[in-house]
């Protein structure tokens, strides 16, 4: 019996396109609200920052980066009003890097317009069906941790536990 399934590359490539929707209508949408220097990049950055700050160091282990690379990232978003650098508290030695106002806006507004466009995903599936894809994408990546790693990963990091 020949299958009607189509072939096991036909997946991720669907995966990636749906991830691709989904970001670049948030990034469509960021830019009439104000921010339209952001990247899909960013995002990752800043919630890998944190709320509390990190240092670059840090910063690039949560990314699976290089310090080098974090210190371009947060080099740009500094640029652009994301981030600050400030003396951190706990060692003078040392620089925090934060998020500013700009920064937890994007990200508060990210959060939001990710809330819209899965509206409009449950509308075009139905909510049941949507419920039933977001259950099953947990069941077969075993419920981990959502990773913030994948700057690192896309560019050719370690595998790890992927």
């Amino acid at each position: 019996m020949v299958s009607t399934d189509p072939p096991g590359f036909v997946l991720p490539l669907l995966l990636l396109q749906g991830f691709r929707t989904l970001v670049d209508g948030l990034h469509a949408e960021l830019a009439r609200q104000g921010h339209p220097d952001a990247r899909p990049v960013h995002g990752f950055v800043l919630q890998a920052v944190g709320p509390d700050g990190t240092t670059a160091v840090e910063l690039g282990r949560r990314l699976g980066v290089t310090k080098q690379a974090a210190a371009k990232h947060v080099e740009t978003l500094e640029r652009l009003g994301y981030l600050e650098r400030a003396a951190d508290p706990a060692d003078a030695r040392r620089k925090l890097v934060r998020r500013t106002g700009r920064g937890t806006d994007l990200l508060a507004r990210s959060a939001a317009i990710f809330d819209d466009l899965r509206t409009g995903w449950a509308d075009a599936l139905g909510a049941d069906r949507l419920r039933a894809l977001e259950d099953d994408l947990g069941v077969v990546t075993r419920g981990g941790p959502l990773r913030l790693d994948v700057p690192g990963w896309l560019a050719g990091g370690g595998a790890g536990d992927h």
